[in-house]
């Protein structure tokens, strides 16, 4: 595959914690639907939500994954997900690192041990 016809994946999204971020990645990792999933935090979040404009402190993960698994990473992400609606962004990976590229679709082949 080369470089320029990469169907991995990049997945956002927060938390409220550095220990929520920690189980969340260790749930989506363990499942095979993440091969990797960095942590990046705390960082601050302005956003309006229920009418009023908030600051929040929050952890990001930025998941990667390959194009078949999305959906599922996406389905338990939602469920194991502490807030009522998480945010969920997929980005395109346009290039990168062929063997890197190839070792996240190699790990998120195939079901987990214990989904």
């Amino acid at each position: 595959m080369t470089p320029d016809a990469t169907t991995a994946r990049v997945v956002l999204t927060t938390t409220d914690s550095a220990d929520e971020a920690d189980r969340l990645s260790r749930v989506l990792v363990d499942a095979r639907l993440a091969a990797c999933v960095q942590i990046a935090g705390p960082v601050r979040s302005v956003f309006r939500w229920e009418g009023a404009a908030s600051v929040e402190e929050e952890w990001q993960l930025w998941l990667k994954t390959d194009l078949a698994r999305v959906d599922d990473l996406t389905a338990r992400l939602v469920a194991e997900h502490t807030y009522d609606v998480p945010e969920v962004l997929v980005l395109p990976v346009v290039g990168g690192h062929g063997p890197y590229l190839a070792w996240v679709t190699q790990e998120t082949e195939g079901s987990a041990v214990d989904p």
